[in-house]
């Protein structure tokens, strides 16, 4: 653990922090506000090995296309044994990333490590035990899902005894002598999630291995990477649907137009941009009306009605408040939900924060 004192650019306040080597840390300035991002140095030894914490580490990657920055100076790592997202828009720079980790495109400049092992200098061994499933499946539409996984046990040296577990492990099964060209794009993704599982890899990097599915094919490849998890397995996964990033992973890093803007928890982004939670109150008799003292209460951030709900975004302390201020009002309360704030507001007003700094 390092500590470090360091001094607000705005105000000069001096700000003790403490974190691990290679850490971003967010830092909010007690004195005037202000927001910001830390990395805590890496330790520079000589007795240090490839031994690590971290299963995937990225340093700087940057890749450029003609006059297009795709990946601007990203950096970021990954635990091993935690399932690990990665978040932004369409054209964000994600598949452009996880191309890069895999060495299947040319990075512009930037050091990747998967296992402790440089990607550029040793990448047999780094891809040694990775499974990667791409963003735009494809296998041969004249065989059947036996013979492709059979073909693709060829090529990984692996007993070919395991394909049919695997295809009735993804639910496939029914459709297993039938050709795959005449399957859906979710039972596509199905065996892609099944070759992907030859060998058993401890690292499993897959790109929108949600994109374009039906709830029914969402909730089966979600409880595979669940289940892969839970067996040990360190897993990437990109991703733009917010609610599946929020339900399956531990830490998170939100990308646009290349670079990096947050990386933490998905409790620790929402606590970071102290997006407050809001009330919902059930009040007979409300007719879709905001009540008047309401609107004026110190600490309520917003405040809406719609029917019989009143919706009141505050400070946690304030909540008591708002009760006993409709009560005193003479207003009776049905019932009370507190909704904590969503990824999905983190991820906008991260977004919208970032462009409007531009």
């Amino acid at each position: 653990m390092i500590t470090k004192t360091i001094m607000c650019p705005h105000c000069k306040n001096k700000i003790t922090i403490q974190g691990n080597p290679g850490e971003k840390t967010y830092v909010t300035c007690p004195k005037c506000n202000t927001k910001g991002v830390f990395t805590f140095p890496e330790e520079k030894s000589e007795l240090k090995t490839t031994t690590t914490s971290f299963t995937i580490e990225v340093d700087g990657l940057t890749k450029i296309y003609k006059d297009v920055t795709a990946v601007n100076d990203l950096s970021f790592n990954i635990r091993t044994g935690e399932i690990f997202g990665l978040l932004g828009p369409n054209g964000a720079g994600k598949t452009t990333t996880i191309k890069a980790i895999l060495s299947l495109i040319h990075a512009n400049s930037g050091e990747i490590k998967i296992n402790g092992f440089n990607i550029k200098k040793e990448g047999i061994e780094a891809k040694k035990n990775v499974g990667y499933l791409p963003e735009r499946v494809a296998f041969y539409d004249n065989l059947t899902p036996l013979q492709t996984l059979h073909f693709f046990c060829e090529l990984k040296g692996a007993d070919k005894s395991v394909a049919k577990p695997l295809i009735k492990e993804v639910g496939l099964e029914d459709a297993i002598n039938r050709k795959v060209g005449t399957f859906s794009k979710g039972m596509v993704q199905l065996l892609g999630v099944a070759q992907v599982m030859i060998g058993n890899p401890s690292v499993y990097i897959l790109d929108e291995p949600m994109g374009g599915l039906d709830a029914r094919w969402v909730k089966i490849i979600r409880e595979k990477i669940k289940m892969l998890n839970e067996q040990g397995a360190t897993v990437l996964f990109s991703s733009h649907i917010l609610t599946e990033v929020e339900n399956l992973c531990d830490r998170v890093a939100i990308i646009d137009k290349g670079k990096l803007i947050a990386e933490d928890t998905v409790s620790n982004l929402n606590k970071y941009l102290r997006i407050k939670p809001r009330l919902e109150i059930s009040i007979p008799g409300l007719n879709g009306k905001v009540p008047k003292v309401i609107k004026s209460l110190e600490g309520v951030e917003a405040v809406d009605a719609k029917d019989d709900t009143l919706f009141v975004t505050c400070e946690s302390s304030v909540r008591s408040r708002v009760i006993t201020t409709l009560e005193e009002a003479g207003l009776k309360i049905a019932g009370i939900k507190t909704i904590e704030p969503s990824l999905e507001e983190a991820f906008v007003k991260l977004i919208s924060e970032k462009r409007g700094d531009a």
